[in-house]
Formats: structure tokens, sequence, C-alpha cells
């Protein structure tokens, strides 16, 4: 659970990159 977690916030991050 804790990797599923730790993955989400890197895709959540790199989503927020690329929007901006």
């Amino acid at each position: 659970m804790f990797m599923f977690d730790v993955i989400f916030l890197m895709i959540s991050s790199l989503l927020l990159v690329i929007c901006v």
C-alpha cells in the first residue's frame, strides 16, 4: 500500500508539472 501511495504522489507531481 505504501508503494502505491508513493507512485500516486509521483504521478500527481508529474501531472502538475505538465499542467504548469
